[in-house]
């Protein structure tokens, strides 16, 4: 039996609005939330001294594992400390689940997604059994289709009861989210450390590996989700083609699309629209494609994801309030309830009765050049205290 508490003097983010009142948890669950002032007699609690509560946010789409991992290019770092300072830097970023997003299929050596993930699987196993991990861990495996090594790698996949979304993707310089290769080349010669040489002889070698793999390979995945129950999400989708062959597939999550047709078209067939944090925050792509804010005015946005910064995803919930885009409860929706609901959690992202007692308490700080910045002051996961 988990404690009772209550959290008063709270701006809490509810559905469709914001008010001022207190929550009580009990057993780990949400028993109420109501307006007004609570003596909330016979539990202990927490005032929030008018801070703003909120649930707590839901990570489908992070990078962040693998970047613990791999700190600079060629320099491995063990799976547990990675693991542990990850899930630590997610949790004071507000995450209280997150999909770990792990990458397999690559034709470079030097890629952690060349090489088996089976040891960081076992890891993230071990420290949730000896419940060292702050946040609920998922897994998300990323799918290079073109990649020849891509559906051995997957293999310490099969079966496992986190794995919760496969997102097929197809990174070959001269389309989707490369379809500039000036921007490809800034990329990989900047983040990866390649030559230029390095770069053209793997943009070559790229479009013969996408006529011999990616259709076989993406046949399989595919079948594989249809089989298993797992939620299928297309990436970088940038044609209407695109977008009508992932919903034929089953896909019900469109991440990343580059264009504003891809994006409407994600919506005329059901898909929901992931689109990154840091593309808010910083004002646009870094890859030159379709802004996530302006996917917000036309009503276009659905979830956001951290993608390769955790913190983005509450900056960019408050530069999306600030800019007038969104309310405060549209802006965490994207967060929180959205992207739950998409990988089949129904059981968190809201402030409502009856569900996971998974809460940050978030003070806005007005700053002297502007804006605000959103600070996470507490977390619980399941009315437990995680920072």
């Amino acid at each position: 039996m988990k404690p009772s508490m209550t959290f008063r003097n709270a701006r809490i983010v509810m559905r469709n609005e914001v008010v001022h009142g207190s929550v009580q948890v009990e057993d780990g669950r949400i028993a109420s939330a109501d307006s007004g002032t609570s003596d909330g007699t016979g539990a202990s609690g927490y005032d929030l001294d008018g801070d703003y509560l909120m649930p707590g946010l839901v990570e489908i789409h992070t990078d962040n594992f693998e970047r613990h991992l791999l700190p600079r290019p060629q320099v491995r770092w063990a799976e547990l400390p990675a693991l542990l300072a990850h899930d630590a830097e997610v949790v004071a970023a507000g995450i209280t689940t997150v999909f770990d997003s792990l990458g397999v299929g690559d034709t470079d050596s030097d890629s952690l997604r060349s090489n088996t993930w089976r040891s960081a699987i076992e890891t993230i196993d071990h420290c949730t059994g000896q419940d060292l991990l702050r946040a609920d861990h998922h897994l998300h495996v990323r799918c290079e289709l073109p990649a020849p090594n891509t559906i051995d790698l997957f293999e310490p996949f099969h079966d496992h009861k986190r794995l919760s979304l496969i997102s097929l993707m197809d990174h070959t310089p001269g389309q989707r989210q490369w379809e500039n290769i000036e921007q490809a080349r800034i990329y990989y010669t900047g983040k990866k450390g390649w030559s230029l040489e390095k770069f053209l002889r793997q943009v070559e070698y790229a479009a013969e590996l996408q006529v011999r793999y990616a259709k076989p390979h993406r046949d399989y995945f595919v079948d594989y989700c249809r089989v298993h129950e797992i939620a299928l999400a297309s990436h970088d989708d940038t044609t209407q083609a695109h977008v009508i062959q992932a919903h034929e597939e089953g896909a019900t999550i469109s991440e990343f699309p580059t264009t504003v047709l891809a994006a409407r078209t994600a919506h005329a067939h059901g898909l929901k629209n992931v689109m990154g944090g840091p593309n808010v925050v910083r004002g646009g792509s870094h890859s030159g494609n379709v802004a996530a804010a302006e996917l917000a005015r036309l009503g276009l946005l659905d979830i956001l994801s951290s993608d390769y910064v955790p913190g983005s995803s509450l900056g960019a919930v408050v530069r999306l309030v600030d800019d007038d885009i969104l309310s405060l409860p549209q802006a965490v929706a994207c967060v929180t309830r959205n992207a739950a609901l998409s990988c089949g959690l129904t059981d968190r992202g809201d402030i409502r009765q009856g569900l996971r007692a998974d809460l940050i308490q978030v003070k806005l700080v007005n700053l002297p050049q502007g804006g605000r910045q959103p600070i996470v002051r507490a977390a619980w996961r399941e009315g437990q205290r995680v920072i």
